[in-house]
């Protein structure tokens, strides 16, 4: 049994004395379920024992922030015991006369920096402990990649919440003067369920739909623009992330893009199956987003690769769970359990026009199953 020791981030700083809102170390919430920051977890698999480390907080940070008790941290966590920041090192200093391996998360960047304060503070004193310090992210992810009963359960709950969302806000959308009205009815109905935002909500009238990440969501909606919404809620620590794209008073060429998107999609969820190659999937995708933009007549020459990622530039599809994209480890084929979205899209910057659907799929060992399917496509 090795040794892991991991942490949660540490809050960061917003504009003056405001910190800027806080989101949990992924790999620590699944690991742990605590979402405060500045604690630290120790498994020691030798022992089969862990152990939560309680950040210290003065009289000033537990009057205004208050503080999480060991108990309570004991019973969200299922942890053995709960000991001291200060005691930290101590602790650690003893395991490393078992163990000369230590693992950590490791969440460094391609340009060699660390997401968040706390990792590479963890990291700093883990060195000077351990002879040997070794990421464990790839073994975190591979776990991860197959959803437990518990966690698709979790992830139905966040999607069906989200489908509500989206029929209220459908029924309200021809009313809607601005991309923010449209966005209040999932503030709403998330926050009276006690639920948040997975990821920043995309409401792209018109034009805006082609810029993928657009979350400004202050511009106007107008009847003969379609538009985007790509909103998914967080649910007991689990995202969904669902897209649809409404028109209002829509002309034949936009419902000729939205038909063709349609189509592609659910051709793409057919291929879905245990054992599929992710080689082959991926493959097999573009060749029908290929097939849909000649059918548009935006594509002559398949084998035009700058033509058909102007027109349709991102990939199918990605992991979800407790991360919006979460990983699925590095799978040579799709394995039953794997929550994946499909999400084809075709994008017209020079028509004004932007199409997205997506859906959250799950993996079963006879095919699949579409947990978002009861929203429909249509308007």
């Amino acid at each position: 049994g090795g040794l892991a020791v991991l942490t949660a981030y540490d809050e960061v700083q917003g504009s003056g004395d405001e910190p800027a809102p806080f989101q949990q170390e992924s790999n620590f919430w699944w690991l742990s379920g605590i979402e405060r920051p500045g604690w630290k977890l120790i498994i020691d698999g030798r022992r089969s024992r862990t152990t939560l480390v309680r950040p210290h907080l003065d009289a000033v940070q537990q009057t205004f922030v208050g503080e999480l008790s060991s108990e309570e941290a004991k019973r969200i966590s299922g942890a053995d015991a709960v000991i001291d920041a200060h005691d930290f090192e101590a602790e650690l200093r003893q395991l490393a006369k078992r163990h000369t391996v230590v693992y950590e998360v490791n969440d460094r960047t391609d340009y060699g920096f660390m997401l968040n304060p706390a990792s590479r503070d963890l990291s700093k004193v883990l060195q000077r402990i351990f002879p040997s310090v070794q990421s464990c992210l790839r073994q975190l992810r591979e776990l991860r990649a197959i959803k437990q009963p518990e966690e698709i359960a979790a992830l139905r709950q966040a999607i069906a919440l989200t489908i509500e969302a989206f029929e209220v806000a459908k029924q309200r959308l021809p009313d809607c003067q601005h991309e923010y009205e449209c966005e209040a009815e999932f503030d709403y109905l998330f926050r009276h369920r006690n639920a948040r935002h997975a990821y920043s909500p995309i409401i792209a009238g018109g034009a805006n739909a082609c810029t993928l990440h657009y979350s400004h969501n202050a511009g106007p909606l107008a009847a003969e623009n379609m538009v985007l919404i790509d909103v998914g809620a967080r649910v007991n620590g689990y995202c969904a992330d669902i897209t649809r794209t409404y028109g209002i008073e829509p002309t034949q060429r936009q419902q000729d893009v939205h038909a063709a998107v349609v189509q592609a999609q659910q051709h793409i969820i057919e291929l879905l199956e245990p054992n599929l190659p992710v080689a082959d999937y991926i493959q097999q995708s573009d060749d029908i987003m290929r097939d849909a933009l000649q059918q548009l007549g935006l594509l002559r020459d398949r084998h035009d690769q700058a033509t058909f990622r102007r027109y349709y530039p991102h990939a199918t599809s990605h992991g979800l769970g407790v991360d919006t994209h979460d990983s699925l480890g590095a799978p040579r084929v799709l394995r039953a359990g794997m929550v994946l979205t499909v999400e084809p899209g075709i994008y017209i910057p020079e028509e004004g026009i932007g199409v997205r659907i997506e859906d959250d799929i799950l993996i079963t060992p006879s095919g699949h199953d579409n947990l978002s399917a009861s929203l429909s496509t249509k308007w």
